[in-house]
């Protein structure tokens, strides 16, 4: 099954993209600018995994320039974390906005802004193109800081949400930064010993 899918699910991305932002009037004539802000993650995090992933080129990069050669982003760590983790974060975060409370939709821009972070600091330190920089900054970027900047002016978005939305975006990168490196420091401690 993860074979399957490690095949097909960046192509499966680029459609589905399409197909939601085919949706997007209709959306936008039925919600808020809020949610419709909200809604557009999903597929904006789609263009980005496609530009990213096609090719296996993150897990190679990842591989190649981060961990030295060793393989520790394995296809399925790359789908547990895009499809469960992104894909779902991101509708659960609509979902959550539209029918509890606008508030808890803000872990959708603020995954797309750590993400964005984390792309560009890649590129600065290694001094090199990194798989996902470029929708990173041109699709990222703009989305998450209009939606932040919307919510800004919503009084029932405290400051809390906007706490709770960033803490959630970060633990979900430290969870799977942590993951690698738990995955590395085994690989190398086996190869010692």
């Amino acid at each position: 099954m993860v074979d399957w899918l490690a095949r097909r699910w960046v192509a499966s991305a680029l459609f589905m993209a399409c197909g939601f932002i085919a949706l997007a009037p209709a959306i936008a004539v039925s919600f808020s600018a809020f949610l419709t802000l909200i809604y557009l993650h999903i597929p904006i995090y789609m263009f980005h995994q496609f530009e990213e992933h096609s090719g296996d080129r993150f897990r190679s990069f990842a591989n190649d320039r981060m961990f030295g050669g060793k393989e520790v982003m394995r296809p399925v760590d790359i789908i547990i974390v895009n499809l469960p983790a992104v894909w779902g974060v991101n509708l659960i975060a609509f979902y959550a906005a539209a029918f509890v409370a606008p508030g808890l939709g803000l872990v959708a821009p603020y995954l797309l802004l750590v993400n964005a972070v984390l792309h560009i600091v890649t590129t600065l330190r290694l001094r090199c193109y990194n798989p996902g920089l470029v929708t990173a900054i041109l699709l990222f970027l703009p989305l998450s800081i209009a939606a932040l900047i919307v919510a800004a002016n919503m009084p029932e978005v405290t400051l809390g949400y906007h706490a709770l939305g960033l803490a959630f975006a970060i633990a979900i990168h430290i969870a799977i930064m942590a993951q690698a490196g738990w995955r590395y420091r085994h690989m190398a401690a086996a190869a010692e010993g």
